[in-house]
Order: structure tokens, then C-alpha cells, then sequence
């Protein structure tokens, strides 16, 4: 006898949100009720070889075993097989993703195994076991992915990208938020300093001034914008913003829909005011940093 196991849940999320968040294989012991510790073995772009050790059960013991794992992202697949077996003869596990809507995400775990002859449960019972614990921490994971959609952020919570000028910090986006629609943040200047011209060949932006005064360049012509006032920056139109005033600027960005990829978003039409300073965040290399315009790049 094979058991077979196929269980799935409907998060409110969008697809590329979950996945990243259930495949953040660090944050496993936090994720899954089940597991007291999660330790990489051996990692690729993509797959992965790792130890998981469980929370004791009720007699005490602590179980441990080692996994790899195979994902292809494009095709929203995970293979996954048990390499120390324990009390199976074979462990086969697959992960699907399925995006219902841009919010809504239908994540499937399907398991097939057999248990050895000298398991202490046999192959039956242990399908009701993982049937009855599949439920949990799908359960689980649903309201850890769903609450960290609500997650306040501060400035301070996420690095600076000073690359264009000014303190540029990209506060919810699809990586930190799971946001589908587009991403936002603010942008500090000091009196003078500017964020160089660009424009979004795929995106609206959205200004608002929350304190300063700033000078947009819109295709050259120039609009002041005080505290307290908004401006909208249609799709392709070239812009730069200067700090006019004489305090700091804080300025508000609000950017959608988003580009079809990350690269994409972001066309600079001058050199950089200057160059980023020595130890910067590099907006490639950050899971939620991004140019004035850029979508974020995803953490995997």
C-alpha cells in the first residue's frame, strides 16, 4: 500500500507573496508549528539539502531527518523527498501554487510514501496522521501570510537607496507587503539635493509633499508643489525632483500598476547627481529597495 495524501488551502495573497514566504526555508521553525530547528546543508539557485529537527513529542523523543528540495519558480512547482528516510521507505512531496486571482492564492501539498514493515505506525495510519496535520499548519501558514500583508512599517525598517539622490526607502511593496497592484514610499531631501529625471513607461506616480517644498520637472516644465499638496505624474512623462525649500523635504510616492518585471520600471533620461555613498544599500542587492519608480526587486 502507497499512501497519498492531497491536501490545499486558499490564501488571501498575492502568488509570488506566498511563495517567497513559504519558501523562505530560514523562517520554517517560525512558519510551522512542528518544527524546532531548520539547518541548510547545501543550497542552489534552486534547490536545497537541509536538516529539519522537530519539537519533542510526547514521550520526549526528537525526531530529525534530512530533505532536498527542487522549485521552479516560472511553473510555481516544488519537488521535495525525504534523502533520511526514518520510518519510511520513501517520502515524494510536491508543492503547488496556483494564482486564482491577483489576491488569492491556491497553495496544494501533495505526499505519497509507504512506511517500513517495522514503523511504529503503518501506512494508514500515518496518511490520517498527515491529513490531520497537513490541516494545521496550512491553517497556520494562511494567517501568518495573510497578517504580515497588515505589517506596519517605518523608515527606519528598510535600507536607503541613495543612488538618484536624496534618502529614497520603499516602504510596502509585492516583496514586504504583498502588494499586486503597486508599491509605496517617501523620499527625503535636503534643501538643493534632487532625485535625477527618470520616467515609468508602465506606472502612474503619485506625489504627495508631507513637508518642504519641491520642484518637479515634468518634461521640463517646472511645477512647485508646498506641503500638504499632491501632484500625479502620468505614465512616460520625464520628471526630477528638487528640494526648493529651505528645510527638508519628506515626500510621499505612491506607484502602480506595476512593471511586468523589476527592470523594466525605471528609465533614468541623466546622470546621477552624484555618486551613491560608500556602503549604501545597492537596490539589486536589497529584498525591498527600489529607485524612484523601480518595482522591488523579490528576495528570491
Amino acid at each position: 500500500m502507497i499512501g497519498h495524501t492531497d491536501n490545499s488551502i486558499d490564501i488571501q495573497a498575492p502568488v509570488g507573496f506566498v511563495w517567497d514566504r513559504t519558501n523562505d526555508l530560514g523562517s520554517w521553525p517560525e512558519l510551522f508549528s512542528e518544527y524546532a530547528s531548520i539547518d541548510i546543508l547545501d543550497e542552489t539557485s534552486s534547490s536545497s539539502t537541509f536538516r529539519l529537527t522537530m519539537h519533542p513529542d510526547e514521550q520526549g523523543r526528537v525526531w530529525s531527518w534530512v530533505s532536498e528540495r527542487h522549485w521552479d519558480k516560472a511553473a510555481l512547482v516544488v519537488k521535495a523527498r525525504r534523502v533520511e528516510t526514518g520510518p519510511f521507505e520513501f517520502m515524494n512531496i510536491t508543492w503547488t501554487y496556483e494564482a486564482l486571482a491577483a489576491d488569492h492564492t491556491r497553495m496544494r501539498w501533495v505526499q505519497d510514501f509507504r512506511m517500513k514493515p517495522d514503523a511504529p505506525v503503518d501506512t494508514a495510519r500515518m496518511t490520517d496522521r498527515i491529513n490531520s496535520n497537513s490541516a494545521v499548519q496550512m491553517r497556520r501558514i494562511k494567517e501568518r501570510v495573510e497578517r504580515a500583508r497588515q505589517n506596519v512599517v517605518r523608515m527606519a525598517d528598510v535600507p536607503s537607496n541613495t543612488k538618484r539622490g536624496g534618502d529614497l526607502r520603499t516602504l510596502l511593496a509585492p516583496s514586504n507587503a504583498g502588494t499586486s497592484a503597486g508599491f509605496c514610499g517617501a523620499v527625503r531631501l535636503a534643501p538643493g539635493e534632487r532625485v535625477s529625471e527618470h520616467y515609468h513607461p508602465y506606472s502612474e506616480e503619485y506625489l504627495f509633499v508631507a513637508a518642504g517644498e519641491l520642484r518637479v520637472d515634468l518634461d521640463g516644465v517646472p511645477v512647485t508643489v508646498c506641503a500638504e499638496e499632491a501632484l500625479h505624474i502620468p505614465r512616460n512623462v520625464r520628471h526630477r525632483l528638487t528640494c526648493t525649500g529651505d528645510e527638508k523635504a519628506l515626500v510621499v510616492f505612491q506607484i502602480g500598476p506595476l512593471a511586468p518585471e523589476p527592470h523594466l520600471g525605471h528609465v533614468d533620461t541623466e546622470p546621477y547627481p552624484e555618486p551613491a555613498a560608500e556602503g549604501a544599500a545597492d537596490p539589486a542587492s536589497a529584498a525591498v529597495t527600489t529607485g524612484a519608480g523601480s518595482e522591488p526587486v523579490a528576495a528570491r
